[in-house]
């Protein structure tokens, strides 16, 4: 576990807060084959069960039953349906979830365009965004003054899927936590360049502003240094922004511009 934010940590493809004991992961993607199937691509139909295991790792590194796992949206692909594969993988994947939380959370991605059928057959929660408020008891001394408490209550975490930016943001919002691009960084080596998924750390605004990785499998995700980025929050220099790479352990490689320089 490398530690991102004092209260967050990252864990593989995954985001934890420590505090409040919450699981963070995004864009699955599940149908994600049966699509490119359908477009005359014949790749074999590996990544559900891949996902499985990989979280089944990172619940065996937390070694407890979380509060709650929120998907930071586009759990499935599919934008006006849901495919046989979606209905099948969607319902067994929400069902192995649920076997390591008290609650699952779903924030709407664009993807996410017809959600509603499969949530309420497991009765998980469909948000638009969630917020999370550090509880001011458990980030420090108890000693600490009142108006010392109230500035570290007020130290709250926007998670929202990030393919659009919200009319209003409230004012105590100290850290965003967004998906959608799916970052990935490449590395050379010699004649060989290999990409890897990543974490950025940066911001956006006066905000501290996180993008996690893809939990696609199939794919890398989107080289942030040579392609058009689709996010709002990332329409910006992200020279600055720190990364931090998912490999056979988490690297933090410093500054972006330091690696792409």
């Amino acid at each position: 576990m490398t530690n991102i934010l004092p209260s967050l940590q990252i864990i593989d493809l995954a985001l934890y807060h420590k505090i409040e004991n919450i699981l963070i992961i995004g864009d699955i993607h599940i149908g994600y084959e049966e699509a490119l199937n359908k477009q005359g691509l014949l790749i074999p139909r590996f990544q559900f069960k891949e996902i499985i295991l990989r979280l089944e790792k990172i619940f065996e590194a937390l070694k407890k039953k979380v509060k709650k796992i929120i998907i930071n949206g586009d759990i499935k692909h599919e934008f006006g349906t849901i495919s046989d594969q979606e209905w099948r993988h969607t319902l067994r994947l929400l069902d192995s979830l649920a076997k390591h939380c008290d609650e699952i959370i779903l924030i709407k991605g664009n993807h996410d365009t017809i959600l509603g059928p499969i949530a309420r057959k497991r009765k998980v929660k469909i948000m638009e965004q969630f917020i999370i408020c550090e509880r001011s008891e458990l980030l420090g001394s108890k000693r600490k003054t009142k108006k010392q408490r109230k500035k570290n209550f007020e130290k709250n975490i926007l998670i929202i899927h990030g393919h659009k930016i919200p009319k209003k943001i409230p004012n105590n919002i100290k850290t965003i936590i967004i998906g959608h691009e799916h970052p990935a960084v490449s590395l050379r080596e010699g004649p060989r360049a290999e990409l890897f998924k990543c974490f950025l750390k940066g911001k956006w605004k006066k905000s501290k502003l996180i993008v996690i990785p893809s939990f696609n499998l199939i794919t890398e995700g989107t080289d942030i240094a040579k392609e058009e980025l689709l996010s709002p929050f990332l329409q910006q220099n992200l020279n600055n922004f720190e990364v931090y790479i998912v490999a056979d352990k988490i690297y933090k490689f410093g500054k972006l511009k330091n690696i792409t320089s």
